[in-house]
C-alpha cells in the first residue's frame, strides 16, 4: 500500500514538472514570435542642448549634442545636423531667443538669425509690453522674485479714511530683474527695478499706481497660473487694528439751583429744589 501511494506522489510531480517545462517552452516561442513580427523603429540623429543655455546666450558647438530620436516622431524643423546652427568663417553667431534646458530639442523658433540682437521684447507675447517696477528687499519678497516668476501687485496708498491696501494685477509675469532676465537662473538678489510683461491697459494701471503708493510683489504658486483671478476686496488699516480698550461711562452732571431760606442760601438738587417749591406753594 506504501509503495502504490509513494508511486502515485512521484506520477504527480514527474506530471507537474512537465508542465511547467511545456509551459516555459510555449512563452518563450510566443517572445520570440511577437519580436520577429514587430520591427525596430527607424532612428535618426537630432540636436540637443548638451547643457543648459541662458536666454540670448551664443550657440556653439561645445553646448551641443545629438540624440537619437524615432524617425516618426521627429517634430518639423528639427536639426539633424550641427552645420546649420553654427556660423561660418566671419559670421556673427546664432543666440536662444528662449532659455534652453539640457537635453531640450532645438527649433528655428527659438534661435535668432546668425547676427541678429536678442532683447527682451522677443520674449513678449504678441500686443504685451515690458514695464519697471522700482522695489526693494521688501516690495520684491525678499529678493527671491526672478525671471519666469508669476506675482500679484499690491498699492499701499492713504485716502480720508487712512491707509488702504488693494491688489491692482494679478498673474504678472516677470522678465527681468535689474538687468537679469535669464529664466533658468536660480540664485536669489535684492532688485531696484523687477520688468514686468503687462497689456497696454495694465500699463497705465502700474504707472499711475507708482504715482499715488508704494507697490508691493507676491509671489505666486506656479501651479496657480492657469487659474482665475480672485475677487479681492480693499483691506484698510482699521479693519486690522481692533480698539478693545473699555468704554468708560460718565455720570451725566447734575443740574443745581439756589435757594434762599430766609438769610441762608443753599444750593439743591434741581429735582429736590423743585419738591421744596412745591411744598412751599403749598
Amino acid at each position: 500500500m506504501r509503495v502504490r501511494s509513494l508511486l502515485i506522489t512521484m506520477l504527480g510531480i514527474a506530471v507537474a514538472a512537465a508542465s511547467v517545462y511545456a509551459s516555459r517552452e510555449f512563452l518563450a516561442v510566443e517572445q520570440a514570435t511577437a519580436s520577429a513580427e514587430k520591427p525596430t523603429p527607424a532612428l535618426v540623429s537630432v540636436v540637443v542642448a548638451g547643457q543648459d543655455i541662458s536666454f540670448g546666450s551664443t550657440i556653439e558647438a561645445h553646448k551641443l549634442t545629438t540624440i537619437q530620436w524615432p524617425a516618426e516622431a521627429v517634430p518639423a524643423g528639427v536639426y539633424t545636423e550641427f552645420a546649420p546652427l553654427l556660423p561660418r568663417d566671419g559670421e556673427e553667431p546664432r543666440r536662444a531667443r528662449r532659455p534652453f534646458v539640457k537635453g531640450e530639442l532645438l527649433l528655428p523658433a527659438k534661435l535668432s538669425d546668425f547676427g541678429e540682437k536678442v532683447t527682451i521684447g522677443q520674449t513678449l507675447r504678441p500686443g504685451n509690453r515690458a514695464m519697471a517696477i522700482s522695489v526693494n528687499a521688501t516690495t520684491s519678497v525678499g529678493g527671491f522674485v526672478t525671471p519666469g516668476d508669476f506675482v500679484d501687485v499690491v498699492l499701499t496708498s492713504r485716502d480720508k479714511r487712512g491707509l488702504k491696501a488693494t491688489t491692482i494685477l494679478q498673474k504678472i509675469r516677470v522678465v527681468g530683474v535689474d538687468q537679469q532676465s535669464d529664466e533658468l537662473t536660480e540664485r536669489a538678489q535684492v532688485a531696484r527695478t523687477v520688468t514686468v510683461e503687462v497689456t497696454p491697459r495694465q500699463g497705465q494701471k502700474l504707472a499711475l499706481a507708482q504715482r499715488a503708493g508704494t507697490l508691493s510683489l507676491t509671489l505666486r504658486n506656479i501651479g496657480e497660473v492657469d487659474e482665475g483671478e480672485q475677487e479681492l476686496d480693499v483691506i484698510r488699516l482699521s479693519d486690522i487694528i481692533q480698539d478693545d480698550a473699555p468704554v468708560v461711562t460718565l455720570p451725566e452732571p447734575k443740574q443745581t439751583v439756589k435757594v434762599r431760606r430766609g438769610s441762608a442760601i443753599e444750593e439743591v438738587e434741581l429735582d429736590g429744589a423743585a419738591e421744596e417749591l412745591q411744598g412751599d406753594g403749598s
